[in-house]
C-alpha cells in the first residue's frame, strides 16, 4: 500500500469503550499499519486496549509502545504478553524500553532506578521472556516459537546494543541526551545519524533483517510551510528557530507531497521504514498516507 514504508499511531489518549472502538476503527480504515499503545500513567492500560483493538479491527498490527519495562515482573509480563498475543490472534508486536519518567515511578510509590539499573532490568526482562517463549511448558502459548516481534526503543549505548542483539524492530526516540530523569530534547539529524552509526555497527549481519523506527513528534499538514513551522516555534516556546525546526525528522510540517518527501529523505540518511505519530495527529498525517499510495 505503502512501498517499503509502515506507519503506525501511538494511541494517548484513554477512553469510554465506545470512545475507544471507534478511535481503532479510524486507525485502521485510514490506512495505517500498527496501533499502538503507549504505557504511562494516565493513559489506557496497554494489554486491555489492544485486545479490545483486536476485536474490533482485523489488520492492523498491535504494539506496545513501548512498555516501561522496570514497571513489570518479567515472568508475570511473559503471561500478559503471550496471553494477548493469543487473544489478537498473532498480531501483537511487543514494544519495550527502559523507562524514563522519573515522577511516574515516584507516582507507583517505586524507587527510581539509576539508568544502568533500569536497562539491566530492561536485559533480564528480554532474556526471560525469550526463555518463556521457548518452554513447552509455559502457558499460554505464543503463536510463534520464538514470541512476538520485538520493538526496543531507546537511544543510550546500552539500549541500543541490546536492540542490536535482540529487536526485530528499533525504535529510534529522535531525542537528544539529556541528564536522567529531565524532559525529553529533540536531536539534530547529525545526532541522530551518530546513533543510527552506532546501531549499524552493532547490527552486523543482522542489519537487513531489522526495521528502524521512529517517534515523530508532530505533524502540521498545510500548504504554508513556513507558518507551519511558526507554529511550532511557538510549542516550543523559542527553544529552536524555525529553521532548526525544518531539519528535524521529528517534525513533518508542509503539503502531503512534501511531507512524503520528507519521508523518503529520511529513508535514504537514516534508513527509517516505519514511522509512529501520536494519536493528536491520527487525522493531520492521513492525507499523506492518501498521498504515498
Amino acid at each position: 500500500m505503502t512501498g517499503d514504508f509502515r506507519f503506525g499511531v501511538n494511541m494517548v489518549v484513554p477512553d469510554s469503550r465506545a470512545a475507544w472502538v471507534e478511535k481503532c476503527r479510524k486507525v485502521e480504515d485510514l490506512g495505517y499499519d500498527v496501533l499502538s499503545a503507549a504505557d504511562h500513567l494516565g493513559m489506557a492500560p496497554p494489554f486491555p486496549a489492544l485486545v479490545l483493538a483486536g476485536e474490533v479491527t482485523s489488520r492492523v498490527k498491535l504494539n506496545t509502545f513501548v512498555l516501561n519495562a522496570p514497571f513489570y515482573n518479567p515472568v508475570l509480563l511473559a503471561r500478559e504478553v503471550t496471553g494477548t498475543d493469543q487473544f489478537t490472534d498473532g498480531r501483537l508486536e511487543l514494544g519495550l524500553g527502559a523507562g524514563y519518567v522519573k515522577e511516574e515511578f515516584e507516582a507507583a510509590g517505586l524507587p527510581f532506578p539509576s539508568a544502568r539499573e533500569r536497562v539491566d532490568h530492561l536485559e533480564r526482562t528480554i532474556t526471560e521472556l525469550k526463555r518463556l517463549y521457548a518452554d513447552p511448558e509455559h502457558k499460554p502459548t505464543p503463536t510463534r516459537p520464538e514470541g512476538p516481534p520485538l520493538l526496543l526503543g531507546g537511544r543510550g549505548d546500552r539500549v541500543l546494543t541490546l536492540a542490536a542483539e535482540h529487536a526485530d524492530i528499533i525504535g529510534f526516540t529522535g531525542t537528544t541526551k539529556t541528564p536522567d530523569g529531565a524532559p525529553l530534547a529533540a536531536a539534530t539529524p547529525e545526532e541522530i545519524d551518530e546513533r543510527v552509526a552506532f546501531v549499524r555497527a552493532k547490527l552486523g549481519d543482522r542489519e537487513a533483517h531489522v526495521e528502524f523506527n521512529l517517534l515523530c513528534q508532530f505533524v502540521k499538514v498545510t500548504n504554508d510551510r513556513a507558518a507551519g513551522l511558526a507554529e511550532v516555534e511557538l510549542i516550543v516556546e523559542g527553544r529552536l528557530d524555525a529553521e532548526a525546526l525544518s531539519e528535524l525528522p521529528v517534525v513533518l510540517v508542509g503539503t502531503p507531497a512534501q511531507i512524503a518527501d520528507q519521508l523518503r529523505g529520511h529513508r535514504e540518511r537514516f534508513g527509517f521504514s516505519y514511522f509512529t505519530v501520536l494519536e493528536p495527529f491520527l487525522d493531520e498525517f492521513a492525507p499523506v498516507l492518501e498521498h504515498l499510495r
